[in-house]
């Protein structure tokens, strides 16, 4: 809608998890190459964790980027509300195995099966769930013991855990310590800083293909607030931008300036994360200055 009129090639703040979009930050480039690392080195059991919308399904996204460039067989479950014959189904399927109307028996040996092949051709297989932290306490214990699956000398399936904060704490909990003593990473995302909300924001536009006018669109004063509305949380930071650019295009706003943003966030009704000053609605504010 408003690509043409900002000289985009692209949408730049799409919410979808699109890894050309990759934030390049020293900690997810960090958090990145270590998953990459610990499956490719079979290292076993490797946890992710972070707030809401810091950036972690794009993380396995580009984590899978990097498996099907070395052709490692991965499996991903972004839905972990099943009971432990459907995970496993689900798996296996997700691995190009078949798995209908299979017991858990039949479904353990075919895996084991199909990793015992992998292994022999000098490759790996892991092994990636999303949502983790709304894992069953059951269905985490199943998920362990899958990483009895090795050779004497080396994991065959590589499991990555991703989820919210909650994860953390499931794992800390006494019930798991047999798990938490097989992770080889532990890593955490957090909120991007300052700087590199700035980076990002201008790095997405110009990924876009507003090279060299980046700052002309988003000043710096709108980079400030957007910071400060959106606690430096990526999936925050493309929804201000997103809704700024479709307002400032129904304007016709060259530039994307505070006031505009203020009004972008007041409509969206998000509070300040630094002073946790809620704004009002545009609606609100109006009948507030008309009183």
């Amino acid at each position: 809608m408003y690509k043409k009129f900002y000289g985009f090639t692209k949408y730049p703040f799409d919410i979808s998890p699109d890894p050309n979009f990759f934030c390049e930050t020293s900690r997810h480039n960090e958090v990145l190459a270590g998953l990459y690392h610990g499956v490719q080195r079979r290292k076993g059991f490797l946890v992710v964790t972070g707030e809401v919308g810091t950036g972690k399904t794009l993380l396995a996204r580009c984590l899978f980027a990097l498996l099907n460039r070395d052709q490692i067989s991965f499996a991903y479950v972004f839905n972990p509300l099943l009971t432990p014959g459907e995970f496993l189904q689900y798996a296996l399927a997700d691995l190009g195995l078949r798995a209908a109307n299979k017991g858990k028996v039949e479904l353990l040996f075919e895996l084991n099966r199909f990793l015992i092949a992998r292994y022999r051709q000098g490759s790996t297989s892991a092994l990636v769930i999303d949502e983790a932290h709304l894992l069953s306490w059951e269905l985490l214990e199943e998920i362990r013991l899958l990483t009895n699956l090795e050779t004497g000398q080396q994991k065959l399936l590589q499991i990555v855990l991703i989820g919210q904060p909650e994860l953390e704490r499931k794992i800390d909990a006494p019930e798991l310590r047999q798990l938490k003593q097989r992770i080889t990473l532990r890593s955490r995302l957090n909120p991007l800083s300052q700087a590199e909300t700035r980076r990002y924001i201008l790095r997405r536009l110009s990924l876009a293909g507003a090279a060299g006018h980046e700052q002309s669109i988003f000043p710096e004063a709108a980079l400030s607030l957007i910071y400060e509305y959106s606690g430096g949380t990526p999936r925050l930071i493309n929804t201000i931008c997103e809704n700024a650019l479709i307002t400032g295009f129904a304007l016709k706003a060259s530039a994307i300036g505070p006031e505009l943003v203020e009004e972008v966030v007041g409509d969206l009704c998000l509070p300040a994360m630094k002073t946790n000053k809620a704004i009002a609605p545009r609606s609100q504010q109006v009948a507030v200055n008309s009183a």
